[in-house]
């Protein structure tokens, strides 16, 4: 190897069948060498070529990034966005969803579960779903319209309402109530079982019981409200197991200020039958 005045270094072979090379650990034969190379930088003359940078240190994982957020198409995407397309996902697909350790104990606790039954001929019956959905574990709970003669009216409440002639039992209440007030079908499959009837304990209040059936649904359907509903909202269990939920109200009922259980929820307060129903859900849901 030698320099000209030009700055053009030739590498002479006349005879040589091999000249070699060494790049870091990695040795590389060559049949033949171009008899010049033109370089513009400094260059070694000891047989070797430049030393290579070492590449940069990849990236943490995305799962040591904050919890919140999580890598997808080459950029950062909030849990809560990812989480409704993977409920998105299961819908479309019919993926079924793991049930929760509280809903798993309530399924195996209502498989045996024979509930309290009232037995006077005299009352009047009725029926409501409590429909729970999982991802997150939800109820869901309906405001009733406000109508003249409706001692609940206005109340948050479940669906439901009153036993029909052509019902043939209260399963059937409470599957026709459902898809009148709410708009969607329930099924035998979807059947939990029975909660203990529930009866009121105001005497100006119709005789009247009320027996619960628990629905379990594998995601929150689409709710198509009829005129008796004023709204409708899915409540977390999480926020109704919440100790400071339920507390001790001062109401108006009747005419006279009653103190009653109550549960005290964002979208307002839970009382009567329905938090009586309620409160013996959430025994079973208890860890």
């Amino acid at each position: 190897m030698r320099r000209t005045r030009d700055g053009v270094i030739r590498l002479l072979t006349p005879k040589a069948a091999w000249a070699k090379l060494m790049h870091a650990h990695i040795r590389l034969s060559l049949w033949r060498v171009r008899p010049s190379v033109r370089t513009t930088g400094s260059w070694r003359t000891d047989g070797y070529l430049p030393a290579l940078r070492r590449a940069k240190p990849r990236t943490a994982p995305v799962s040591d990034r904050t919890p919140r957020h999580r890598r997808q198409g080459g950029g950062l995407q909030s849990s809560g966005a990812s989480a409704r397309r993977g409920r998105l996902l299961r819908r479309r697909l019919r993926i079924p969803l793991a049930l929760s350790g509280r809903l798993s104990r309530l399924r195996s606790h209502l498989d045996n579960h024979r509930p309290a039954a009232a037995d006077d001929p005299s009352l009047i019956w009725a029926a409501v779903t409590v429909v729970i959905t999982p991802d997150p574990d939800s109820i869901l709970l309906i405001r009733r319209a406000h109508r003249m003669g409706d001692p609940w009216s206005g109340h948050m409440a479940l669906p439901g309402g009153r036993r029909q002639p052509a019902d043939v039992d209260l399963v059937a209440t409470a599957i026709r109530e459902a898809h009148e007030e709410v708009g969607f079908e329930l099924g035998p499959k979807q059947l939990l079982g029975g909660l203990n009837d529930v009866m009121p304990r105001t005497p100006v209040l119709p005789p009247i019981a009320v027996r619960p059936f628990v629905f379990l649904l594998s995601a929150r359907p689409a709710l198509v409200l009829n005129g008796e509903v004023a709204s409708a909202t899915w409540i977390a269990l999480d926020d109704l197991l919440q100790p400071e939920r339920h507390n001790t109200v001062q109401l108006e009922v009747a005419e006279e200020s009653r103190e009653v259980q109550a549960f005290q929820l964002d979208d307002g307060i839970v009382w009567g039958l329905t938090e009586r129903i309620l409160s013996n859900l959430l025994e079973y849901l208890r860890d």
